[in-house]
């Protein structure tokens, strides 16, 4: 009966969830903005709170290994690897992009429905018309590995030729205006939650497939970029 706790940070969503033996038991989460830092640690201490339990009663501390903000996967990534330093535990990365997609896939929705091939692209906006994303298929085998894709109306021809792609996540909204067509759908409210980690967390747990708690490091998957404000003292020097 393994205890997991769930971390996601990736996006604007700051989301805490528990499970057991593969089950989703509690979830708590802001789609408010990029409030992590405040509110992370506040939720799992409510999370523990509300289901009577310690860090110690823990197996194991699961967390969302990116690509998406910078911000928020230092913040999601430093508290799991403080939890799992504090409580001898061993830390699970999520990757967020197979995480939705395994979402997706557990509910009866449309990508069972259609005949042919069914290819589903999950995306987490990055900047402009740029999202991280990656490609599947319905067995969840990867077609198209992560990636940092500029969307324009050509994008993903490879794949509406051969068949239907399922588009979600909250960097798909930028394409409903570039990519359409009958070849072309998006499955709405699916985003980066931690308890789409249900699934991916419970399987890794089962296969002992943990992190090097040492050397475990965020895969940002592009630089970060500061900017200057532009009401910034500094910046009109």
């Amino acid at each position: 009966m393994a205890n997991i706790l769930c971390i996601e940070t990736t996006t604007e969503v700051c989301s805490v969830a528990l499970i057991n033996n593969g089950e989703l038991i509690d979830l708590t989460e802001d789609l408010n903005g990029q409030n992590h830092s405040k509110l992370l640690t506040v939720f799992i201490s409510e999370l523990f709170k509300r289901n009577n339990l310690k860090a110690s009663n823990l197996d194991a501390v699961a967390v969302s290994k990116g690509p998406g903000s910078y911000t928020g996967l230092r913040i999601g990534v430093s508290v799991a690897k403080g939890i799992c330093y504090a409580a001898q535990l061993p830390l699970i990365a999520v990757c967020p992009l197979e995480a939705m997609t395994s979402q997706v896939l557990q509910q009866d929705t449309a990508p069972k429905s259609l005949p042919g091939e069914n290819f589903l692209i999950p995306m987490i906006d990055a900047r402009r018309m740029e999202v991280y994303t990656m490609v599947f298929n319905q067995k969840m085998e990867k077609l198209q590995p992560v990636s940092a894709t500029v969307i324009d109306e050509n994008s993903f021809n490879n794949f509406t030729e051969k068949g239907n792609i399922w588009l979600f996540g909250n960097g798909a909204a930028k394409c409903k205006d570039v990519l359409s067509g009958k070849q072309v759908h998006y499955v709405d409210r699916i985003y980066a939650s931690a308890k789409n980690m249900t699934e991916p967390a419970s399987w890794a747990f089962e296969k002992s497939e943990f992190a090097d708690l040492a050397y475990f490091e965020p895969f940002y998957l592009k630089d970060f970029i500061a900017t200057t404000p532009k009401n910034s003292v500094l910046g009109n020097m």
